[in-house]
């Protein structure tokens, strides 16, 4: 990565382009960040791998609201974006410049690179987002950095959670016992945000499809009254019948950081 760094030629497009990604492994709150940023930004486009989907290529996902395909084809995160973006677009593709190319011709003013930090041959505003209270700094496999931990210097912006954004949890539909389902990276760090009436868990490698006979069967097993899940994970339980409980998960950003996005579009040229 290093070496990649040191000789990419980055291409610069028509319209500006903000990555917002990290460094290590697993979740650190991309994907609400990326909402919470697109939101201020109708004619956005969000541009992500589609990790664990069960497609491959270029796929559109969302047209300013309308959904084109489903989950299983756009991924779990990507289909959540689209879902909680109507004035925004969303595409899933592993080659980012072509998904980028076909954007421009859409008509997108913006775009936003979910998880893009590791496209090094791209000019675009750099975001990366880094947990608190991380001891371990090793690159992979000795630790759960995806390169070296220094490399966060090349992003125009660092921020940590708690001290640039906080996470705020709300439910909705809760009920008197729940069985606490999910399929995302590092589940432990939903432990303090959980309600009460949580009763046991059955969890999942990150971004597993659910299949519904097997969470009618947990839940009876379990003596629950609900699934809680995340929306995430609710976004492949649409067409289930079965009582969800849902944790809502958005982000408190400081305003500078919008300040700063907002001054790179301005003076894009």
């Amino acid at each position: 990565m290093m070496l990649r760094r040191l000789l990419a030629k980055r291409e610069r497009f028509s319209i500006p382009i903000i990555s917002v990604g990290n460094l290590i492994i697993g979740g650190s709150g991309k994907t609400p960040f990326v909402v919470a940023l697109a939101s201020r930004y109708p004619k956005t486009t969000i541009i992500s791998r589609g990790y664990g989907r069960l497609s491959r290529g270029f796929i559109e996902v969302s047209r300013e609201g309308e959904i084109l395909t489903s989950v299983e084809k756009s991924g779990d995160e990507a289909m959540l974006i689209a879902r909680l973006l109507p004035e925004c677009s969303v595409i899933v593709c592993e080659n980012r410049k072509e998904a980028i190319k076909k954007a421009i011709d859409a008509g997108a003013e913006q775009i936003i690179l979910d998880d893009g930090f590791n496209r090094v041959n791209i000019e675009k505003f750099e975001i990366i987002l880094e947990p608190q209270n991380l001891s371990n700094t090793f690159p992979f496999p000795a630790g759960p950095f995806r390169e070296f931990s220094f490399m966060s210097r090349e992003a125009d912006l660092q921020l940590k959670e708690e001290r640039d954004f906080q996470r705020i949890v709300n439910f909705s539909n809760l009920r008197e016992k729940m069985l606490l389902v999910t399929a995302i990276a590092n589940p432990q760090r939903l432990n303090k945000y959980l309600p009460k009436g949580v009763i046991a868990k059955h969890l999942l490698p990150d971004h597993s499809y659910f299949d519904e006979s097997t969470m009618i069967r947990v839940l009876r097993d379990s003596g629950a009254d609900s699934l809680l899940v995340t929306q995430k994970d609710a976004v492949k339980m649409s067409e289930f019948k079965l009582p969800l409980s849902i944790m809502q998960l958005k982000l408190n950003i400081k305003d500078f950081i919008y300040d700063e996005v907002d001054t790179y579009i301005k003076h894009y040229k």
